[in-house]
Order: structure tokens, then sequence, then C-alpha cells
């Protein structure tokens, strides 16, 4: 056990009221931007309604969601847009909102993006606040509030789902809630691709856990610890070691059996959307021809800073020696969204999960005074809700 593992816990309405006044910023930061979305779709004639809920990858979720598996789109290039790329768990919450009200399939994607979204800004204060203290919890869940990409969080979409589930589930693995741990990696599998990142967390703490006690020798707890009186702390760890990885497992290998493709036919799918794994091979060529005319010179040297500023940050999380599933979970991260193949404009969407990157940024805004860190968060919580609305009535997502 590690020292974060042994610091007691709160209780659940004491730990609420310590994350009052972070959630209180994300709802306000939130409401911002949905202001700001509203008027300007208004503007130009549009319903900001739709952009959330009815279009990119929400439409393909409310499919799956109404129609099950088996849907796809095929392009006249050749490619075969299959709704199997799409994981269930977000299309299973939607069809029970729908089942268990008037709602539609969109309006249920939406209401749980909206209840996720907070249960992963919740999730981010609880990780912030274990690993360095309540005011960077409170800081780290408004950067994850402000980022220029932010509104995608009250999207129909899954990455506040996953967010919530990955945070929480790094909480418990550093609280020693292993079978916690466990069981929201197995959900968070079934959320996204990037489950596995959840995965590696679990499975890395898990095996430095044992490598501990066996350098260390068994605690006169362990010691006494029997399984007679219930399961010991190693089978608890065992069991979130083992449930962790069968969300991802289960679906990818479903659809490996679906597609008549065996293990790898997920992969397949997603060859059919044109995206995989090539080690950033083709982003970096992406970002290479911008720098062919002058005017797209600047986006390439924007891509550069910010794919340095990710690097950097991540660097300086690890000089500051965050808790290893942290490491383990935000490199896994940053490495699928900066080496997938296609969806370059989705890069900074990818990363959103990543929020352990913001802890540096976070902890320099507790070194200032109150006025101070309001003074810097406010105008660029102004600006991400401008660049939200922007951006969805734009060119927007995927």
């Amino acid at each position: 056990m590690t020292d974060l593992e042994t610091r007691a816990a709160p209780s659940r309405a004491g730990a609420l009221r310590r994350a009052a006044p972070a959630l209180l910023g994300y709802a306000a930061v939130r409401a911002l931007g949905l202001l700001a979305l509203a008027l300007w779709s208004a503007a130009r004639d549009k319903s900001a309604y739709t952009l959330l809920t009815a279009r990119w990858d929400a439409l393909w979720y409310t499919r799956v969601a109404e129609l099950g598996y088996g849907y796809e789109v095929r392009l006249a290039n050749g490619d075969v847009h299959s709704n199997l790329a799409f994981f269930p768990l977000l299309p299973w919450l939607e069809r029970l909102a729908a089942a268990v009200s008037p709602l539609s399939y969109a309006d249920g994607g939406f209401l749980v993006s909206l209840f996720a979204s907070l249960a992963a800004a919740w999730g981010v204060f609880a990780v912030a606040d274990q690993v360095y203290g309540r005011r960077a919890g409170v800081c780290a869940v408004l950067l994850w509030a402000v980022l220029p990409v932010g509104i995608v969080q009250s999207m129909a979409y899954s990455e506040s789902l996953f967010t919530a589930l990955a945070a929480w589930s790094l909480y418990a693995v550093l609280t020693g809630r292993w079978v916690t741990a466990g069981t929201l990696a197995l959900l968070a599998g079934l959320t996204r691709p990037v489950g596995v990142a959840v995965v590696a967390a679990v499975w890395v703490a898990g095996i430095a856990s044992f490598a501990r006690e066996r350098r260390a020798g068994p605690s006169a707890r362990e010691r006494r610890a029997s399984d007679a009186d219930g399961p010991g702390p190693r089978t608890r760890r065992v069991l979130g070691m083992l449930l962790a990885p069968l969300g991802t497992a289960g679906y990818v290998l479903w659809v490996g059996h679906r597609t008549g493709k065996g293990p790898l036919g997920y992969l397949d799918v997603q060859a059919g959307w044109r995206n995989g794994f090539d080690g950033g091979y083709a982003f970096a060529r992406f970002v290479a021809e911008k720098f062919t005319s002058f005017p797209s010179a600047l986006a390439g040297a924007g891509l550069i800073a910010g794919v340095v500023s990710v690097v950097w940050l991540y660097l300086v999380g690890v000089r500051q020696r965050q808790p290893l599933p942290l490491l383990v979970y935000t490199g896994v991260v940053t490495a699928l969204a900066l080496c997938a193949s296609s969806y370059f404009g989705s890069k900074p969407r990818l990363l959103m999960p990543a929020f352990p990157l913001l802890l540096p940024l976070a902890l320099a805004l507790t070194r200032l005074r109150m006025r101070r860190s309001a003074l810097v968060l406010g105008p660029v919580a102004v600006a991400s809700a401008v660049y939200g609305a922007f951006w969805l009535n734009g060119s927007g997502p995927p």
C-alpha cells in the first residue's frame, strides 16, 4: 500500500461538500459555454441543441441505440464506415433513458453527457485533491472545463462518460479500492477504444503494488487477513486486475466474431474509417504539409507548439512524481491520440480525457492568490466559450 492508498477517504457527504466549489465552478463554465453557443447559433439561424445532440458522432451513437449494430455507409472511394467502430456503453444508456422516459435517444445522450460531465469533474477533483490537495483539485477541474474544445463535454459524445469512468477508476486505484477500480475500468473499456489506458493503469499499479509487497515482506495486517472472513487485500487486487480488461476485450472479440475476421476484426473496422496507429507518421506529414504556404504555415506552427506543450506537460508530471497510475494512463491516452493516422482535427478532443496533463498547471495556479487565479481563468473561460460556439457552428467535430 502506498501513502496515497492509506490516506483516509472522506464520507460521501463530506466528499461532496469538499468538491462543491469545484463542481459549482465547473457548472458555471459549462453554462457560459452553452449560453455562448445558443447566442451564436441563434445569430446564424441554427439550433444549438441539434449541434449538441444530432450531428457527427452523436448520430452514430443514436443509430446504435435505435437500430443496434450492423449499420454502415459505403463511400464512393470504397471506404466502409461501420457503426461497429463505436463502443456500446453510451448507446446502451441512451436506450435505457428512452425506455424509462419520454426522451428520444438523442435526448438521452445529452442527459447522459450532462450528468457524466459533472461526474467527470468530480472525479478529476478527487484525483487532484488526493494527490496535491483541495485547491489543486479545484484548479484542475476549472482548467479541464476551460479547454478550447470543452464544449464537447456537453455534447452527446462519449468523452464525458469515459473521463468520468477513467477518473474514478484512477481514484479507486490511488485509494486501494481495487475491485471498484477494475469494475470502472471494465465500463471505460465499453465506452471508447482508449479504455485500454485505464486497463494499463490498473495493471501497472497492481503489479507495482505486488512488487512493493514482495520487497517489504507481508505486513501484519495482511498476515491476519483471511479469505474466511472475506477477500483479503491481495485477492481484491487480483480480482480488480482481472475485471479491468473485460470490457475492451469483450467488445473487440465480439466485433471480431460478428465480422468473421477473428480477434483483429475491430482493426479492420477502424481501417474502413481510415483510422489506425502508425506511430504519428501521418500526423507528422499532415503538419509538414502546412508549411507549403504562408497562411497554413501559421497553423502548422500552432500544431507543433501544441504537441510540444503536451509532451512538456507530461514530462513535468514525471518530474513532479505524479503517481504511477496517472503517468501510465496519461501516457497511453496521449500516445493513442497523437499517433492515430486519421482525423487530425479531432486530436484536441481525443486528448481531453488526459486530464492529469493539467495537474502541473493546476499546481502553478495554487501558488497564485485567489484573485490572480480568477483573473487568469476568467478570460480563458470566456475565450473557451466563444471558441466552442464558433467551432460547433463551423467545422466542429468529429
